[in-house]
């Protein structure tokens, strides 16, 4: 909705909840913008792209190596026997992880589970029975262990992807971190020790006079019957990890945060020998008291301050260090990657800030220049820049927009321009797209039109020339702005270019070309982007 407010053009322009104040007079104007831009990642590295491929190259060499250690005499012969005999079964999965990308990339989810199917329900059940039927006996166990597993490591890549594209928005599994995983697989294997103990009382096999041993049994019934034993030890396990818990807590939150990044590794390996000279007695006199340790036949020893209580202790804060390193390096480098995408995000949205007004600028000292001379086209010109700035309102928000929108937005301003333009203009405009759904960033072609008119057409006393030409595919786009100039342009860019090319390089890093050239009173200024 459009408002003229006073007899001094001063409009207000209403585009949904925006209100946009365009104030001019002799000397000034004004006007008030924001828009905001999104980030369009970088294609992954050739690595990135074949993980997976890689992953299954470790698990046939891993197939490898321990066939090979099973022989008494492991030679290099051998070795290679094994990846030429199982090399025939991962064909399929191997092929398949290669070109796994693509094919989610070319295909619906429909398309790419059809290839999943024919890859894991038909050519690798095929090639095992083949390689069976043609292989010695011997490495029949072989053959079918390494389907197996193909099979798992394959379940665990699609768990992991569903992880990471679903899973971290709930916000249960986001609560989930180290330390919160240990005491869950603490409490999991409590519970399966105590359900194995219980399983084993009164069998001969584990269970004596002297001490019961942990056999590899599950039986519901002796669970059901002993409940309260079996409740009893899985407590006392829960404690027993805990205690060792304890250690992990203590260097993860206070000795490594704390000593070893303020104080160095000196002190850091002393204040982990005084902690375990504190703890490691007292703890090990809890756990040697616990009534399960007489039922295992007194695994703890009695006496409390023996040094393999210390060594344990140990044991458990030097193993824990690589791992609480490696998780705070993770975390400090996603903050930083945060950082360096939220400065990225401001850049952007500062540009965009500086390209729209500098844009609506020149067209409102168009506005004033008609309404001085009391034209009948100004509200209508007022109309179309206020189709232009619902375009930049809402269409310049979004990451991309059809090449066809900006295509329309280029023509409404030229359009806007040639209404005030009272000299002759040989203006083409070329197009040939073959698909005008194709995305670019917005805003980025307007600004070789704008200075077209800005450095060339307005201050041209003759004819002028202004022919745009554009091709656009699925691959890649190429726009050229060629235009008449009076005077020699100066080296040195202006805003609007400026910015331009601190675009191109923040949205299209690698992904563009950008050339101006200024000979014989004619300025040309070429784009290319590789859209793919």
């Amino acid at each position: 909705m459009l408002t003229r407010q006073s007899a001094f053009c001063t409009y207000i322009i209403k585009i949904g909840t925006f209100v946009i104040k365009i104030c001019t007079n002799q000397h000034e104007a004004f006007l008030l913008f924001i828009s905001t831009v999104n980030i369009v990642p970088m294609k992954p590295g050739f690595l990135a792209r074949h993980q997976d491929f890689w992953l299954f190259i470790g698990l046939l060499l891993w197939l490898g190596i321990f066939h090979t250690l099973e022989n008494a005499s492991a030679m290099w012969s051998d070795y290679f026997v094994v990846l030429l005999v199982l090399a025939p079964v991962q064909v399929p999965t191997l092929v398949f992880a290669w070109n796994k990308e693509r094919l989610s990339q070319l295909h619906s989810s429909r398309g790419y589970l059809t290839y999943w199917f024919i890859c894991f329900g038909i050519c690798l059940p095929t090639s095992t029975i083949l390689c069976i039927l043609v292989q010695p006996t011997q490495y029949h166990d072989l053959i079918v262990v390494s389907s197996l597993c193909s099979y798992t490591l394959e379940f665990l890549l699609a768990a992991n992807a569903y992880y990471q594209k679903r899973g971290r928005q709930s916000k249960w599994i986001r609560k989930i971190d180290l330390d919160n995983a240990l005491l869950i697989s603490v409490t999991l294997i409590s519970v399966t020790l105590a359900a194995m103990a219980v399983s084993s009382l009164n069998n001969p096999i584990y269970h004596t006079k002297e001490q019961l041993l942990i056999g590899f049994e599950f039986s519901i019934e002796k669970i059901i019957r002993h409940f309260g034993t079996f409740l009893s030890i899985a407590l006392q396990f829960q404690f027993m990890y805990l205690c060792g818990y304890l250690f992990f807590y203590i260097n993860s939150r206070f000795l490594v945060s704390k000593v070893l990044r303020q104080n160095g590794l000196v002190l850091y390996v002393l204040s982990v020998l005084a902690t375990v000279a504190l703890l490691y007695p007292i703890v090990a006199q809890l756990i040697a008291s616990l009534p399960m340790n007489q039922l295992f036949g007194h695994i703890f020893p009695p006496n409390p301050f023996k040094l393999e209580n210390a060594f344990a202790a140990l044991a458990i804060m030097l193993i824990s260090l690589p791992i609480v390193l490696a998780l705070q390096w993770a975390r400090q480098n996603s903050q930083i990657m945060a950082l360096e995408k939220e400065k990225t995000q401001t850049e952007l949205d500062l540009l965009k800030q500086q390209l729209n007004p500098h844009f609506f600028f020149n067209t409102l000292n168009n506005l004033y220049a008609m309404s001085l001379q009391q034209s009948k086209q100004t509200s209508e010109s007022i109309l179309q820049l206020s189709e232009l700035m619902r375009y930049v309102i809402y269409k310049g928000q979004e990451p991309t927009v059809s090449i066809r929108d900006e295509v329309k937005y280029l023509d409404d301003y030229i359009q806007l321009q040639r209404i005030r333009l009272r000299k002759a203009l040989d203006f083409q405009f070329k197009q040939v797209i073959t698909d005008d759904r194709q995305t670019i960033a917005p805003l980025l072609l307007i600004v070789f039109v704008e200075n077209a008119f800005k450095h060339g057409i307005e201050s041209a006393d003759n004819e002028t020339v202004l022919h745009l030409d554009l091709r656009c595919d699925s691959r890649q786009l190429y726009f050229r702005c060629e235009n008449s100039v009076e005077s020699a342009i100066e080296t040195k860019d202006g805003i609007g270019l400026s910015n331009l090319k601190r675009r191109l390089t923040l949205l299209y890093p690698g992904k563009h070309a950008l050339k101006t050239t200024a000979q014989d009173h004619t300025f040309t200024a070429e784009l290319q982007l590789d859209l793919a």
